[in-house]
């Protein structure tokens, strides 16, 4: 198992993909942490109250599971909070939105990844995960949400395409150390959308559906293992070949 005692931060391990990274690492012997807003600190049962937009909340985490473990192998980025307008198009989008939204997501990537790295720098070793999208790579194909009003919200693209390279950034400074930093980029994930956006959606998909929250996770888990010893620096897509045409 090439997860085997490996102590792995998984930030909103309670949510639709969350969930299913810490169960996956889980069952393949890793103990993973689920620091998420939502669940109480129980260190014992994995879990440890995390609010990822508060400097203090994270520095308190990666205290209480290092006076624990000592160490951490991995650290994936997945919490994704968001405003209330998060759905506004883009006319409609305040400044201040904006600029909250970008904190919320993208400035707390950096810090945890920051904080996270210092203890990593001084083991010699460790691999994170940036959860992206493919939105993050490729324009939007605004036609899937005709028919309903959605959109895709203009921080989205911004905030995973900034993610992306940041983390090339960091596997590009600390590979010297034997720190690995590598991208998820999920394709759609079926999560009761409306009818019309998961029909085109799968129209255009290549292999016709969209995808499942259990797909990431493996993803996940091998770019956190051994097994992708030499690999750091890498964006992988996990989209169903939506990125491909």
């Amino acid at each position: 198992m090439p997860l085997a005692n490996k102590v792995i931060i998984v930030t909103g391990g309670s949510g639709l993909i969350g969930r299913e990274i810490v169960n996956y690492l889980t069952q393949n012997g890793a103990t993973a942490i689920n620091a998420e807003i939502t669940v109480e600190t129980d260190i014992e049962n994995g879990t440890v109250s995390c609010d990822i937009t508060s400097e203090t909340s994270i520095k308190l985490c990666i205290d209480i599971v290092m006076e624990k473990y000592g160490r951490i192998d991995g650290l994936v980025n997945n919490a994704y909070p968001r405003t209330e307008d998060w759905g506004d198009t883009f006319e409609n989008v305040t400044l201040e939105s904006w600029r909250k939204n970008v904190d919320m997501q993208m400035n707390s990537t950096f810090f945890f990844c920051q904080k996270v790295l210092e203890i990593m720098k001084k083991q010699k070793f460790g691999s994170i995960v940036n959860i992206a999208s493919i939105y993050g790579v490729v324009g939007n194909d605004f036609s899937i949400y005709d028919g309903y009003g959605g959109t895709s919200p203009a921080a989205y693209s911004a905030i995973k395409g900034g993610v992306i390279n940041f983390s090339r950034y960091l596997a590009s400074y600390f590979g010297k150390y034997g720190i690995r930093i590598n991208c998820v980029s999920p394709g759609g994930i079926k999560d009761q959308q409306y009818p019309s956006f998961i029909e085109r959606y799968e129209n255009k998909c290549p292999l016709k559906r969209m995808g499942r929250a259990e797909e990431i996770a493996p993803a996940v888990a091998f770019l956190l293992s051994d097994d992708s010893s030499y690999i750091t620096g890498h964006n992988l897509m996990v989209d169903g070949g939506w990125t491909a045409i």
